[in-house]
Protein backbone atom coordinates (compact mmCIF):
# COMPACT_ATOMS: atom_id res chain seq x y z
CA UNK A 1 0.00 0.00 0.00
CA UNK A 2 1.39 3.40 -0.93
CA UNK A 3 1.15 6.66 0.96
CA UNK A 4 -1.90 8.52 -0.35
CA UNK A 5 -1.25 11.74 -2.23
CA UNK A 6 2.51 11.61 -1.68
CA UNK A 7 4.32 13.78 -4.21
CA UNK A 8 7.67 12.76 -5.69
CA UNK A 9 10.06 14.98 -7.66
CA UNK A 10 12.62 13.20 -9.86
CA UNK A 11 15.65 15.13 -11.14
CA UNK A 12 17.72 13.22 -13.71
CA UNK A 13 19.18 14.13 -17.08
CA UNK A 14 18.35 10.74 -18.67
CA UNK A 15 14.96 11.04 -20.45
CA UNK A 16 14.40 7.26 -20.52
CA UNK A 17 14.97 6.95 -16.78
CA UNK A 18 12.72 9.92 -16.02
CA UNK A 19 9.95 8.37 -18.12
CA UNK A 20 10.42 4.98 -16.46
CA UNK A 21 10.27 6.37 -12.94
CA UNK A 22 7.30 8.57 -13.74
CA UNK A 23 5.32 5.60 -15.08
CA UNK A 24 6.38 3.19 -12.35
CA UNK A 25 5.87 5.50 -9.37
CA UNK A 26 2.60 6.83 -10.81
CA UNK A 27 1.35 3.25 -11.16
CA UNK A 28 2.11 2.82 -7.45
CA UNK A 29 -0.18 5.71 -6.56
CA UNK A 30 2.27 8.60 -6.29
CA UNK A 31 2.00 12.02 -7.90
CA UNK A 32 5.25 12.36 -9.84
CA UNK A 33 6.94 15.32 -11.51
CA UNK A 34 10.25 15.05 -13.36
CA UNK A 35 12.90 17.59 -14.34
CA UNK A 36 16.20 17.32 -16.20
CA UNK A 37 18.33 19.73 -14.19
CA UNK A 38 18.80 22.39 -11.52
CA UNK A 39 16.86 25.23 -13.16
CA UNK A 40 13.52 23.42 -13.58
CA UNK A 41 14.03 21.75 -10.19
CA UNK A 42 14.39 25.11 -8.41
CA UNK A 43 11.36 26.48 -10.22
CA UNK A 44 9.17 23.56 -9.13
CA UNK A 45 10.37 23.61 -5.52
CA UNK A 46 9.61 27.33 -5.36
CA UNK A 47 5.94 26.84 -6.17
CA UNK A 48 5.06 23.26 -5.18
CA UNK A 49 5.59 21.02 -2.16
CA UNK A 50 6.98 17.51 -2.51
CA UNK A 51 7.45 14.63 -0.07
CA UNK A 52 10.66 13.21 -1.61
CA UNK A 53 13.28 14.42 -4.07
CA UNK A 54 14.99 11.70 -6.12
CA UNK A 55 18.21 13.39 -7.24
CA UNK A 56 20.81 12.07 -9.66
CA UNK A 57 24.43 12.82 -8.79
CA UNK A 58 25.76 12.97 -12.36
CA UNK A 59 23.96 15.75 -14.22
CA UNK A 60 25.36 18.38 -16.61
CA UNK A 61 25.63 21.90 -15.29
CA UNK A 62 25.05 21.89 -11.52
CA UNK A 63 25.43 18.30 -10.39
CA UNK A 64 23.34 16.53 -7.77
CA UNK A 65 25.87 16.92 -4.96
CA UNK A 66 26.05 20.67 -5.48
CA UNK A 67 22.25 20.91 -5.67
CA UNK A 68 21.88 18.94 -2.44
CA UNK A 69 24.42 21.10 -0.61
CA UNK A 70 22.78 24.29 -1.87
CA UNK A 71 19.26 23.21 -0.92
CA UNK A 72 20.35 22.32 2.61
CA UNK A 73 22.21 25.61 2.96
CA UNK A 74 18.98 27.38 1.97
CA UNK A 75 17.10 25.55 4.73
CA UNK A 76 15.25 23.13 2.42
CA UNK A 77 14.34 20.02 4.46
CA UNK A 78 12.76 17.81 1.78
CA UNK A 79 13.99 14.19 2.09
CA UNK A 80 16.56 13.53 -0.65
CA UNK A 81 17.30 10.13 -2.21
CA UNK A 82 20.56 10.30 -4.17
CA UNK A 83 21.11 8.18 -7.27
CA UNK A 84 24.84 7.44 -7.49
CA UNK A 85 26.63 6.13 -10.59
CA UNK A 86 28.23 2.70 -10.43
CA UNK A 87 27.61 2.45 -6.72
CA UNK A 88 30.64 4.67 -6.07
CA UNK A 89 31.11 4.68 -2.26
CA UNK A 90 32.77 8.09 -2.45
CA UNK A 91 29.64 9.59 -4.03
CA UNK A 92 27.52 7.95 -1.36
CA UNK A 93 29.50 9.33 1.54
CA UNK A 94 29.82 12.79 0.00
CA UNK A 95 26.08 12.79 -0.66
CA UNK A 96 25.35 12.06 2.99
CA UNK A 97 27.80 14.73 4.05
CA UNK A 98 26.00 17.23 1.79
CA UNK A 99 22.66 16.41 3.44
CA UNK A 100 21.13 13.51 1.50
CA UNK A 101 18.91 11.17 3.51
CA UNK A 102 19.57 7.98 1.53
CA UNK A 103 21.30 6.76 -1.62
CA UNK A 104 20.78 4.14 -4.29
CA UNK A 105 23.46 3.03 -6.78
CA UNK A 106 22.73 2.79 -10.50
CA UNK A 107 21.65 0.54 -12.08
CA UNK A 108 18.85 -0.27 -9.64
CA UNK A 109 15.68 -2.30 -9.52
CA UNK A 110 12.65 0.06 -9.57
CA UNK A 111 11.13 -1.98 -6.73
CA UNK A 112 14.11 -1.12 -4.55
CA UNK A 113 13.71 2.56 -5.33
CA UNK A 114 10.02 2.25 -4.50
CA UNK A 115 10.86 0.71 -1.12
CA UNK A 116 13.28 3.55 -0.33
CA UNK A 117 10.71 6.17 -1.35
CA UNK A 118 7.99 4.51 0.72
CA UNK A 119 10.25 4.46 3.77
CA UNK A 120 11.15 8.12 3.36
CA UNK A 121 7.53 9.19 2.94
CA UNK A 122 6.48 7.22 6.02
CA UNK A 123 9.33 8.71 8.05
CA UNK A 124 8.43 12.21 6.87
CA UNK A 125 4.74 11.84 7.69
CA UNK A 126 4.73 9.65 10.77
CA UNK A 127 7.98 10.52 12.47
CA UNK A 128 7.89 9.25 16.02
CA UNK A 129 5.96 6.02 15.31
CA UNK A 130 8.88 3.68 16.06
CA UNK A 131 8.88 -0.08 16.16
CA UNK A 132 11.48 -0.06 18.94
CA UNK A 133 10.64 0.54 22.61
CA UNK A 134 10.84 4.33 22.57
CA UNK A 135 8.51 6.12 24.97
CA UNK A 136 5.60 7.89 23.33
CA UNK A 137 5.85 11.65 23.17
CA UNK A 138 2.89 13.34 24.85
CA UNK A 139 1.55 16.79 23.97
CA UNK A 140 4.21 19.41 24.61
CA UNK A 141 6.91 16.83 25.37
CA UNK A 142 10.38 18.21 24.81
CA UNK A 143 14.02 17.59 25.60
CA UNK A 144 16.28 20.48 26.60
CA UNK A 145 20.03 20.42 26.12
CA UNK A 146 22.28 23.44 26.16
CA UNK A 147 20.62 26.26 24.23
CA UNK A 148 18.41 23.78 22.38
CA UNK A 149 14.91 22.37 22.89
CA UNK A 150 13.70 19.37 20.89
CA UNK A 151 9.90 19.21 20.64
CA UNK A 152 9.16 15.53 20.14
CA UNK A 153 5.53 15.62 19.05
CA UNK A 154 5.84 18.77 16.93
CA UNK A 155 9.01 17.41 15.30
CA UNK A 156 11.03 20.61 15.57
CA UNK A 157 14.21 21.94 17.15
CA UNK A 158 14.85 25.43 18.52
CA UNK A 159 17.98 27.20 19.66
CA UNK A 160 17.36 30.07 22.08
CA UNK A 161 13.78 30.01 20.83
CA UNK A 162 14.71 30.22 17.14
CA UNK A 163 13.80 27.42 14.74
CA UNK A 164 16.63 25.18 13.53
CA UNK A 165 16.00 23.51 10.16
CA UNK A 166 16.25 19.70 10.31
CA UNK A 167 15.59 17.12 7.62
CA UNK A 168 13.24 14.30 8.59
CA UNK A 169 16.24 11.95 8.78
CA UNK A 170 18.18 14.30 11.04
CA UNK A 171 15.19 14.72 13.33
CA UNK A 172 14.60 10.96 13.52
CA UNK A 173 18.22 10.35 14.52
CA UNK A 174 18.29 13.15 17.10
CA UNK A 175 14.96 11.98 18.52
CA UNK A 176 16.24 8.43 18.89
CA UNK A 177 19.28 9.68 20.78
CA UNK A 178 17.34 12.15 22.93
CA UNK A 179 14.79 9.55 24.03
CA UNK A 180 17.58 7.29 25.27
CA UNK A 181 19.66 9.78 27.29
CA UNK A 182 22.92 8.59 28.87
CA UNK A 183 22.42 5.13 27.36
CA UNK A 184 25.14 4.05 24.91
CA UNK A 185 23.60 2.84 21.65
CA UNK A 186 25.28 0.64 19.08
CA UNK A 187 25.02 1.78 15.50
CA UNK A 188 22.57 -0.97 14.49
CA UNK A 189 20.33 -0.25 17.48
CA UNK A 190 20.44 3.48 16.87
CA UNK A 191 19.49 3.15 13.23
CA UNK A 192 16.67 0.73 14.05
CA UNK A 193 15.25 3.18 16.59
CA UNK A 194 15.56 6.11 14.21
CA UNK A 195 14.54 4.61 10.88
CA UNK A 196 13.07 1.17 11.56
CA UNK A 197 14.60 -2.33 11.54
CA UNK A 198 14.44 -2.62 7.74
CA UNK A 199 16.79 0.31 7.18
CA UNK A 200 20.18 -0.68 5.79
CA UNK A 201 23.20 1.49 6.45
CA UNK A 202 26.93 1.04 6.77
CA UNK A 203 28.86 2.14 9.84
CA UNK A 204 30.44 4.88 7.75
CA UNK A 205 27.10 6.31 6.62
CA UNK A 206 25.87 6.37 10.24
CA UNK A 207 29.01 8.20 11.30
CA UNK A 208 28.47 10.77 8.55
CA UNK A 209 24.92 11.44 9.73
CA UNK A 210 26.13 11.82 13.33
CA UNK A 211 28.73 14.29 12.03
CA UNK A 212 25.93 16.29 10.37
CA UNK A 213 23.99 16.45 13.65
CA UNK A 214 27.07 17.54 15.57
CA UNK A 215 27.58 20.41 13.14
CA UNK A 216 24.06 21.56 13.94
CA UNK A 217 24.04 21.28 17.73
CA UNK A 218 27.60 21.30 19.02
CA UNK A 219 29.57 24.48 19.71
CA UNK A 220 32.67 22.55 18.65
CA UNK A 221 31.82 19.45 16.59
CA UNK A 222 35.38 18.18 17.08
CA UNK A 223 34.83 18.22 20.86
CA UNK A 224 31.16 17.24 21.20
CA UNK A 225 29.39 17.65 24.53
CA UNK A 226 25.97 16.18 23.71
CA UNK A 227 26.50 13.42 21.14
CA UNK A 228 29.51 11.48 22.41
CA UNK A 229 31.31 8.58 20.79
CA UNK A 230 31.54 5.49 23.00
CA UNK A 231 34.55 3.56 21.76
CA UNK A 232 33.71 0.01 20.73
CA UNK A 233 29.96 0.63 21.16
CA UNK A 234 28.52 3.57 19.23
CA UNK A 235 27.09 6.84 20.54
CA UNK A 236 25.48 8.27 23.66
CA UNK A 237 23.38 11.42 24.14
CA UNK A 238 24.26 13.57 27.15
CA UNK A 239 21.67 16.35 27.59
CA UNK A 240 23.69 18.07 30.32
CA UNK A 241 26.96 17.78 28.43
CA UNK A 242 28.63 15.82 31.23
CA UNK A 243 31.04 13.04 30.33
CA UNK A 244 29.54 9.57 30.88
CA UNK A 245 31.49 6.76 32.47
CA UNK A 246 33.76 4.87 30.06
CA UNK A 247 35.85 5.94 27.12
CA UNK A 248 34.13 8.60 25.05
CA UNK A 249 34.89 11.43 22.69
Amino acid sequence: MTDALARILVADDEPDLRALLQRYLSDQGYAVRTVEGAGPLDALLARERFDVLVLDVMMPGEDGLSICRRLRAQGETIPILMLTARGDPVDRIIGLEMGADDYLPKPFNPRELLARVQAMVRRQRMLGAHTGPLPAAGPGASVRFGAFELFLQERRLTRDGQEVALTSGEFALLQALAQQPRRPLGRDRLMALAYGPEHEATDRSIDVQIMRLRKLIEADPAQPRHIRTVWGVGYVFMPDGAAPAGGTA
